[in-house]
């Protein structure tokens, strides 16, 4: 520094103290310009005050020499302190120096600047709040100073500024918010510690209202809650909790959908207190804001599903996520289905469009790690309004939520509880949005059907039911099925409707072939044609899932829909099987599941006597395609009583190929008639005179059979037929006067027979539906 430069006010002895090395020095030259400054504001002489300021700053405080930058360091402090009330008029000249000092290399030179900051500070009080964000700025580098003295003082420096904030109420938040956005990235962790301090002072402030810039902190937030620092997470979990409690007391002022894309990608980063805290903000959001979640519930999926398939490691994340999935289905109405009639274009145009309502996150629902689901999902309703009439519309768009859906069930390494709560979803938006569903209906049905291919049970009984409702739903149809693929598969939709009344010439045209067959009930839609070909289809491409699963899937598709239209439908897709092989194989399945299943209690009765018009329709479509193999063919006609025809059958037996499948069939079938299933045609047995077919069919079977232990067991059975003339002895004494038998001629024994079978029709259908359905769910209970 030149010695004889002029620094007037500023006298010689102040300049030379001020430049010299020891502190001692400086702070009696810094007591000497608070006098001369003292004096000046008496004076009210503003010009020597700023010359005075502006000496100290450009010659002192910014000189190249350390010794000269101290001392303008306190001589600023003593400026401030001689000004008091009046420091306010010259904060940025005071100010700036000491700021641009935060950045020395020399960490004493730093400290001194702390030290001038908060004298400066501690003067000016309420003053300084225009000049916050420039105070914040230097002390947010200060915080993560590695000098621990300039820690310290940069500590009471910002105590100093919070105590201000907070007595204060012309805190400028609209300002500040920019730089905290800045500096809440920060991957220091004093600099986060610093920045979580600040804003846990700001939301304890009564008048300052941080929750309406939340969107612009939150996701620096959730970063900040993965740091090292246990610290520093548990600062940051504090901040997120007071946030999340002001949200629940001030529901209607938060801007929920500004916020629900951060959420969602926090909810799928694979540190565990991030995930759990924002799946617990999600659970609040969609319980909180309802329906204004629906425009996000393709992201809310993609960050909620594999959750459900976590273990025992990571339980309360799993459970959080339950009730997330649980609450965003319930908001799921039929109100957001398509109505009956079109809306007009006018209306439409006046429904807000998620997509376009608010500029899209950055970021998608796939950004947090592992995301293998693609999935969009558009910015919402901006604000949240409380439930009621008047409330702006939201309209439910189901292309991403099925995308999300279809992706996750699609994927082979996802856990079980998340593929069976993907079949919950598409079987509760069938229930709810049919018309909107059923436009995804092509694209979903061949996940739906590669599913019935997983290992688990349960997923399958899901399946089931998703594939059951879209068989089954009246939305599904139309009057073009476009299903059923090639032109021998065609079904209108009258055709389906057409009750089996209409179809009085069948029985009397044997020849007669195509759909007449197919199911006919008003249950049924066009995609349950294309259900049961498909199904078929598989099972002809897949032969170990028909041999593991076949009879499985057939039972419960019986409970879940009419067991008569599967069976009709199936014979009459098969009956044009090319494969005959397959056709054989697929025909002694369903034989084997209509013969023992109790599922199919109600349909072999209807089958028993063939006494309606509808059951001998069944009989005649059965028994065409039951032909791809003859002693499945003949245990149907004992099923159905048609004695006569299963003897003639067996007579063609000798025409046959006999293999050993072929006697192994037999074999089969042998061991069948000994079971509960055919207590009747054993009982017929007794009634020779009235049974004689039905005794040379058993011969017939007998007489192909090998000497087996079949053979020996038939052969015992047909052995314990009566002699008629010992039957005709019976029937005699049954005709002789009652009262030599003793019975009271008052008594209506015809009458009490038929008591005794109503109750024991009765006895039996409570012990069939609690042996075949009381472990299943009805499919129309919303799962």
């Amino acid at each position: 520094m030149n010695p004889e430069k002029d620094f007037a006010p500023l006298t010689p002895n102040i300049v030379r103290a001020l430049n010299d090395k020891l502190y001692e020095k400086r702070k009696v030259a810094a007591l000497e310009i608070e006098k001369l400054v003292r004096d000046f504001v008496a004076q009210n002489n503003t010009m020597q005050i700023k010359h005075v300021i502006q000496t100290l700053s450009q010659e002192f405080a910014l000189s190249q020499h350390p010794h000269s930058r101290k001392g303008g360091l306190i001589g600023l402090a003593a400026c401030s302190i001689a000004l008091g009330k009046d420091s306010g008029l010259y904060l940025k000249e005071l100010i700036e120096p000491v700021l641009t000092c935060f950045n020395d290399a020399d960490s004493r030179l730093r400290y001194y600047a702390c030290e001038a900051l908060y004298n400066i500070v501690k003067v000016a009080r309420g003053a300084v709040l225009p000049h916050f964000n420039v105070l914040f700025d230097g002390l947010s580098k200060l915080a993560a100073d590695p000098d621990p003295n300039v820690k310290s003082g940069s500590e009471l420096l910002d105590r100093l500024l919070k105590d201000i904030v907070t007595e204060s109420n012309k805190f400028d938040l609209v300002g500040f918010i920019p730089l905290l956005r800045e500096r809440i990235y920060s991957n220091n962790q004093y600099a986060r510690q610093f920045i979580i301090s600040w804003i846990l002072v700001l939301v304890s402030v009564p008048d300052i209202n941080l929750l309406d810039y939340l969107p612009e902190i939150l996701d620096g937030l959730f970063q900040i809650l993965g740091d090292n620092g246990k610290e520093i997470r548990k600062m940051c979990e504090v901040v997120l909790g007071e946030f999340l409690k002001e949200i629940k007391k001030n529901p209607s002022s938060v801007k929920f959908a500004e916020m629900a894309n951060i959420l969602v990608i926090h909810c799928q980063t694979t540190d565990d207190l991030i995930q759990l805290t924002a799946m617990c903000w999600m659970r609040e959001f969609i319980q909180l804001a309802g329906r204004v979640m629906l425009p996000y519930s393709s992201g809310i999926l993609t960050a909620v599903l594999p959750c459900l398939a976590y273990d025992d490691r990571k339980k309360s994340i799993k459970e959080v996520a339950n009730v997330c999935n649980q609450s965003l289905m319930k908001l799921v109405t039929p109100e957001d289905d398509e109505p009956d009639e079109p809306k007009p274009v006018t209306q439409r145009q006046t429904e807000p469009n998620p997509e376009d309502s608010l500029p899209k996150q950055e970021g998608t629902a796939s950004g947090g790690p592992g995301g293998s689901c693609d999935s969009s999902f558009g910015s919402g309703i901006s604000v949240f309004t409380s439930a009621s009439t008047d409330r702006a519309p939201v309209t439910l768009h189901l292309d991403g939520i099925v995308q999300v859906l279809n992706c996750h069930l699609s994927d082979t390494a996802i856990g079980m509880m998340t593929r069976i709560a993907v079949l919950k979803w598409l079987y509760h938006l069938y229930i709810k949005t049919p018309r909107k569903m059923f436009r995804h209906t092509d694209s979903l049905f061949p996940i739906l059907l590669q599913t019935l291919s997983d290992e688990s049970d349960e997923v399958v009984l899901k399946d089931l039911e998703v594939l059951a409702e879209i068989a089954s739903s009246p939305a599904g149809q139309t009057d073009d099925p476009g299903a059923p693929d090639g032109p021998d598969f065609r079904v209108s939709h009258s055709e389906l409707q057409v009750h089996t009344s209409g179809r009085a010439n069948m029985l009397t045209a044997p020849s007669t072939k195509g759909l007449e067959c197919s199911p006919s009930t008003p249950t049924m839609n066009s995609y349950f044609y294309k259900f049961m070909i498909n199904l078929l289809q598989t099972f002809s491409s897949e032969r170990k899932l028909l041999e593991a699963r076949g009879p499985f899937i057939i039972r419960q598709l019986c409970l879940l829909l009419n067991a008569e239209n599967i069976f009709h439908s199936m014979a009459d897709i098969l009956l044009r099987e090319e494969d005959l092989k397959f056709a054989s194989t697929m025909v002694h399945t369903l034989n084997t599941i209509l013969l023992t299943s109790t599922e199919l209690f109600q349909l072999r009765n209807q089958l028993k006597d063939l006494k309606t018009l509808e059951s001998q329709n069944l009989f005649c479509c059965l028994y065409r395609s039951w032909c791809h193999n003859p002693v499945t063919t003949v245990s149907l006609c004992f099923l159905t009583q048609n004695y006569r025809h299963a003897y003639d059958l067996i007579q063609k037996f000798g025409d046959l190929e006999v293999t050993v499948d072929f006697l192994t069939e037999v074999d089969k079938l042998v061991q069948l008639i000994e079971c509960p299933i055919f207590t009747y045609l054993r009982l017929q047995l007794l009634d020779v005179k009235n049974n004689p077919y039905l005794i040379k069919a058993l011969y017939g079977l007998l007489m192909l059979l090998p000497q087996s232990s079949a053979f020996q067991l038939l052969s015992h059975r047909l052995q314990c037929v009566p002699n008629p003339e010992l039957l005709q002895t019976e029937d005699s004494l049954k005709a002789a006067p009652k009262s030599q038998k003793g019975d009271s001629p008052s008594i209506d024994y015809t009458e009490l027979l038929q008591h005794f079978e109503k109750v024991q029709r009765q006895h039996l259908e409570v012990r069939h539906q609690r042996s075949g359905r009381g472990d299943h769910l009805d499919r129309r209970v919303v799962l």
